[in-house]
């Protein structure tokens, strides 16, 4: 066939690699054991500093979400404190309406008290005329009356003396406001 090699070395060159093949993987344990220990304290830091971020991050979305909450909650909040400051303007605009109303009907009300007093003023103001006029009526009448009579004579007085026909209906309407005035 090929080669015709004696079979001593074969099993020679066999047990080669395997011893070859134990020793290198002793070594490589006995290096990955020393290289561990010759570790780079920067690769340790980075992983530390990896750890930290994950940590972080996990951190910062609880923090994201937790922010979107309150936001949530502070548009609910700004809702409720519109609508409140809606809600008292709107009765502020009522009130001041209602206050100016008020002014309105106070100034009205005065006025209509001063026109009241000045008509009950000008009304006992035309009930003392009216009383005046029916005085000076009755005695006018009281006057014809006695003229009527006969009993009023101007050119006869009681002193004998004449008086004038002024002076006489004077006296005469003095005596009949009089007599009027005991009658009422």
């Amino acid at each position: 066939m090929f080669v015709d090699l004696p079979q001593n070395l074969i099993l020679m060159t066999a047990g080669a690699f395997l011893i070859g093949w134990i020793l290198s993987a002793i070594s490589s344990r006995l290096g990955d054991k020393h290289r561990a220990r010759r570790r780079d304290p920067r690769d340790d830091r980075i992983r530390s500093l990896e750890a930290e971020l994950r940590i972080a991050q996990a951190d910062a979305d609880k923090h994201r979400e937790k922010c979107e909450q309150l936001e949530g909650e502070l548009e609910d909040i700004n809702e409720s404190v519109e609508k409140r400051d809606n809600v008292i303007s709107h009765q502020q605009n009522k009130l001041e309406q209602t206050t100016a109303d008020l002014k309105d009907s106070v100034m009205k009300t005065r006025e209509l008290r001063t026109e009241l007093s000045e008509r009950a003023t000008e009304n006992l103001k035309s009930e003392v005329k009216l009383r005046e006029v029916e005085t000076e009526l009755e005695v006018a009448q009281a006057s014809t009356d006695l003229i009527a009579t006969g009993i009023l004579d101007y050119s006869l007085t009681p002193d004998g003396e004449e008086q004038s026909a002024d002076e006489a209906t004077a006296d005469t309407a003095s005596k009949a406001g009089k007599a009027a005035g005991r009658d009422r």
